[in-house]
């Protein structure tokens, strides 16, 4: 069996949201809109996963939306509040560590004539709440911040956050795609207006995400046309993919206590064994209040993605850090924005854990990797030069 470790990337379908999916995909296939007994089976579902997303966030179920996609949230979120807020100004804050569906939404309408204040993050990749309050300006229409990093797990103090910007009178936004599932979210806690979250980060199906937004919020619809989603996103629900959602939802929610200490525990189990067994290699982010399953670790004189194709090889699947910039040769922008160098950015891998994940799959990845990382070395011409006293470590060892 191949050891699967990039959960952060997409998990498995729980067995139980499949279930669920199954006969909006066989045989209940109407419109939800339509008025026939079988469409209002169909409507009914949607109303109750509605209930369901909402109560796993203390929101109201008149507060949740679905959508296609996290990424198509955080659009939502970013361009529809500066659409239906325009008189207010044109100044949005974020940071330089955000994923990319913020990151370059925030680039493209720099285009068109914004002004993006990116804060910087510290060595651990957290954001200070007094940076946000300071940014905050007459003309700034919204706040963004990240609630749980997707490539080191760093989880933001966002509940200090909102606090700042309830009190400014500013709409916060957080893209809690990598948090929802795995750690607490309380909404009303948080102080956040508008949340985005998506299905395939909790154990649901892919092409499909939700929006929380406040009562009262003020932002453009996504998509115009049908009544759907009470005139905000139009277009017929993907009725099959939202029960998913609330299902996978339901069952994460319900084991989340459990769950989130033992992939702790193997988290911590994986970082101190490549840590005390691996040479020159290096953890990114905070050793506590990360992700439950984040582990992200540089290793010094080798390229992360060609560690990451030798244990592909031999059967372990992980990642060089975000999904969405694979194939991206410029090293990751939230490890350089944490301050590494180019070296140990381009070095890192993460491997994210799961509900699948045990203590016999942590002790076979460590076999995989000091082999990988040993060959590899091996063959670095770096490492022959620190080997031979003309280099200095760029990193200390464990």
């Amino acid at each position: 069996m191949p050891l699967y470790f990039d959960n952060a990337a997409s998990t498995p379908l729980h067995a139980s949201a499949l279930a669920a999916m199954m006969p909006y995909l066989s045989d209940n296939y109407t419109n939800p809109s339509s008025i026939y007994t079988p469409a209002r089976a169909a409507r009914k579902a949607i109303d109750e996963a509605r209930v369901t997303v909402a109560s796993t966030i203390n929101a109201k179920p008149e507060e949740i939306y679905f959508t296609g996609s996290g990424t198509e949230a955080i659009n939502w979120a970013i361009r529809g509040v500066l659409e239906a807020q325009a008189q207010k100004g044109r100044h949005v804050v974020t940071t330089a560590a955000e994923h990319h569906a913020t990151l370059y939404t925030c680039k493209h309408l720099e285009k068109l004539g914004y002004e993006i204040t990116y804060l910087p993050v510290d060595a651990e990749g957290y954001v200070a709440p007094e940076a946000v309050s300071a940014a905050i300006r007459n003309d700034t229409v919204l706040v963004s911040i990240i609630m749980a990093n997707n490539e080191v797990g760093t989880i933001q103090p966002m509940a200090a956050i909102g606090e700042i910007t309830r009190k400014a009178g500013i709409t916060l936004h957080t893209d809690a795609v990598q948090a929802v599932g795995h750690i607490q979210v309380d909404v009303e806690a948080l102080q956040v207006d508008i949340l985005s979250l998506s299905a395939h980060k909790f154990y649901g199906p892919k092409g499909v995400g939700a929006q929380y937004i406040k009562k009262g919020t003020r932002i453009a619809p996504l998509l115009i046309g049908g009544a759907q989603e009470r005139g905000r996103r139009a277009g017929t629900e993907n009725v099959a993919g939202i029960v998913g959602l609330a299902a996978a939802l339901s069952v994460s929610a319900a084991e989340m206590a459990g769950e989130e200490l033992r992939i702790s525990a193997l988290r911590d189990m994986l970082i101190n064994e490549i840590l005390a067994r691996i040479p020159h290699t290096r953890l990114n982010g905070p050793r506590t209040n990360r992700l439950p399953g984040n582990v992200n670790v540089s290793f010094s004189f080798i390229e992360g993605e060609s560690l990451l194709l030798h244990l592909d090889m031999l059967g372990c699947q992980a990642s060089t850090g975000s999904a969405c910039s694979s194939g991206a040769l410029a090293p990751s922008h939230v490890l350089t924005a944490m301050g590494l160098s180019h070296e140990l950015a381009n070095g890192a891998i993460r491997f994210s854990l799961g509900r699948d994940n045990t203590a016999q799959d942590i002790d076979n990845l460590m076999v995989m990797l000091e082999k990988s990382v040993a060959r590899l070395r091996e063959l670095s011409p770096l490492y022959d030069d620190f080997c031979k006293n003309l280099l200095v470590p760029p990193t200390k060892e464990a």
